[in-house]
């Protein structure tokens, strides 16, 4: 249990850095620009569109607007650009 949990970490971080990345690409339209910032940026608000105390919603809000914002920047980005980054953060791992 605790080997799987530090492989999705290690995944997780891995993608953080390619969508980094990804972010400050010059090819990387801004629309797709646009929807990871909100992404994250709705990660990072101190409050929730929809209140955490209400039951079920309020804890769903979180998991499915974000990665709906993801999903959305992904499907905008050309799938080269994307694969481009991972290749490099992949390169950037075995120099190390």
């Amino acid at each position: 249990m605790l080997s799987q949990l530090k492989t999705v970490a290690a995944q997780l971080k891995q993608e953080f850095e390619v969508y980094r990345l990804v972010l400050k690409h010059p090819e990387t339209p801004m629309v797709a620009k646009f929807f990871l910032g909100l992404a994250i940026g709705y990660v990072l608000m101190p409050f929730d569109l929809i209140p955490d105390f209400i039951p079920l919603i309020g804890q769903l809000d979180d998991l499915v607007i974000v990665p709906l914002l993801v999903y959305i920047a992904i499907k905008i980005i050309p799938d080269g650009l994307v694969s481009e980054c991972r290749e490099l953060i992949k390169r950037e791992k075995t120099n190390e």
